[in-house]
This record gives structure tokens, sequence and C-alpha cells, in this order.
């Protein structure tokens, strides 16, 4: 029955030996997709925001190294390569800061002291 317990290895690369811990891009394709990168996607034609997407980032490593990742590989790529996922800020277009500074700072205030307590 402990033998039923043991640990196992994960499924896909890591049939293959130690294979799975290895990145498949050498020192030269990482620095070269680091300098893609660092461009930023509108460089590449994606000029509708400025965010690389594990799929566009997929689609770069395919069009530029011919080596094809899930979006799962590539999150670990880029984890490898020192990038970390970042959440976009979403502020509304009309946002006036002005006028959220001065409701802030002087409106704020006067209905904070209505409260009860």
């Amino acid at each position: 029955m402990e033998a039923g317990l043991a640990g196992r290895r994960p499924g896909g690369s890591s049939l293959h030996g130690a294979r799975w811990a290895q990145c498949r891009l050498n020192d030269a394709q990482l620095k070269a997709l680091e300098q893609v990168l660092d461009e930023g996607p509108a460089a590449r034609g994606w000029t509708e925001d400025q965010r690389w997407t594990l799929a566009r980032v997929a689609t770069l490593v395919w069009e530029l190294l011919k080596v094809r990742y899930t979006p799962r590989g590539i999150s670990y790529l880029l984890h490898r390569l020192g990038w970390t996922p970042q959440v976009p800020q979403h502020v509304a277009v009309e946002r006036d800061e002005e006028k959220v500074t001065i409701w802030v700072e002087e409106t704020w205030p006067h209905i904070k002291a209505l409260r009860p307590g």
C-alpha cells in the first residue's frame, strides 16, 4: 500500500529523464528572446496594448526561434528570465485626477464628519 502513495515525477517531458528541468532554448536564444521582449509588443505588431501575454510570447518564440511552448511552458520560461506576471491597473478614461484630489481633500472630510460615532 505504501508503494501506491510514493511520489512520482510530473508527466510530459519528465518521461525523458531529467530533461524536464532543462530549458529548451540555449543561451543565445534566451538572449535574443529577452532583447525582443524588451522592445515591447508594439515592435512586433501588437499595438492594441503593451502587454506580453503568454499567447503572444508563445507566438513570438515560434516565429523567432521555431520552438513551440505551451502557455504554461512560456510562464516557466518567462520566470526563468526574471519576468513576473503583472496585472494591469484599470483606470476610467474619464478620470480627472485634479477633481479626485479636490474631492479627497475637501469633500470627503465633510462627509466623514457627518458619520455617527
